[in-house]
């Protein structure tokens, strides 16, 4: 079982409910007619609204949707590990990473995951749930709205900034940590922008969004190279 990772910078039902050709593509990967998806919205303190958004979006696809949560446990996911190795995708929602990694270290949830990709578990998510698979990423989760960089899972080498279109301090803060040593190069992804790997090489980068692009960040000679990755575009272009 081939190991794979999609970290998308934004988008899917969670900012484009009416666009989920990112959703679409993570559950074509699976293989089955009906993939088991299940979404962990802890970084978002396991917002109900956030959920039913999910359950909203998922029950419109050809999949079985269901939730992990850690703040109101349901029937039949006391054992998280038992339950999570039985799904094909696990799907990390945004909000608080730094919150949603203290967490799954308590409750093991990270040694998990990790047994889950190694098993072909196919994982995903966007902003949190794109940061967290990385060695690093720039988060507003450290001090509240201020960007730092923070470490993370480290399933994927590198570093990661989500939302690189959308927030216009994300790329100015991600130059200057690369410059200042604080955070390893890495990649950095506009809303809508899928990164999608295959054990630990980038092997396509998908986009919802026509326009929306990646970009490969490295420092050379103290100074920051930015370089546009274009994407596959998933919608038919006009």
């Amino acid at each position: 079982m081939k190991k794979q990772i999609i970290a998308m910078g934004g988008g899917g039902f969670s900012m484009e409910p009416d666009n989920l050709l990112l959703d679409e593509y993570i559950l074509s990967l699976t293989g089955r007619e009906r993939p088991k998806v299940c979404f962990i919205p802890t970084a978002s303190g396991d917002s109900k609204d956030y959920t039913e958004r999910f359950y909203a979006s998922f029950t419109t696809l050809n999949c079985e949707p269901n939730h992990l949560s850690l703040f109101h446990h349901h029937p039949g996911t006391s054992n998280f590990e038992s339950y999570l190795l039985a799904q094909d995708v696990i799907y990390v929602g945004g909000g608080n990473t730094r919150n949603m990694l203290v967490l799954w270290k308590e409750w093991g949830i990270d040694s998990i995951l990790r047994k889950a990709w190694e098993q072909g578990i196919i994982l995903a998510g966007l902003s949190a749930g794109s940061i967290c698979w990385f060695e690093s990423g720039v988060t507003d989760s450290v001090i509240p709205k201020q960007l730092h960089h923070m470490d993370c899972l480290g399933f994927l080498a590198g570093s990661n900034c989500p939302h690189y279109d959308g927030e216009a301090d994300r790329r100015p803060t991600y130059h200057a940590q690369l410059r200042e040593g604080l955070i390893s190069p890495g990649l950095a992804a506009d809303d809508g922008v899928g990164l999608h790997y295959i054990g630990t090489d980038l092997h396509q980068i998908i986009s919802s969004r026509p326009q929306a692009h990646a970009y490969r960040l490295s420092l050379v000679d103290g100074e920051v190279v930015e370089e546009t990755l274009p994407p596959l575009y998933l919608g038919h272009s006009k």
